[in-house]
């Protein structure tokens, strides 16, 4: 992919001086190690938004299933999961 822009950021010394000593010491360009650090940012904000997105669709069909009376309350739950790790123990 051709570079076309130039990213200028302000940063306090010694971060860019460890950060250029550690690219040195991997025998990498700075500017490959920024490059490869900001499309994993990009992924894992994608990945957040991916799951934020997914995690409103399941709450949002839970509240579909509480408000159309389809939804188990929380006692019924708790009561359900009793019985199964009771049987899991081996007591029923």
């Amino acid at each position: 992919m051709p570079k076309e822009a130039v990213f200028t950021m302000k940063l306090e010394s010694s971060l860019r001086e460890d950060f250029i000593a550690a690219a040195k010491a991997s025998d990498r360009p700075a500017s490959q190690i920024i490059r490869e650090l900001m499309r994993e940012y990009i992924r894992r904000q994608s990945e957040n938004q991916a799951y934020d997105t997914y995690l409103e669709q399941k709450v949002e069909k839970g509240r579909q299933a509480i408000r159309s009376s389809a939804g188990v309350d929380n006692e019924e739950v708790e009561r359900l999961f009793a019985e199964r790790r009771a049987t899991a123990a081996g007591k029923v």
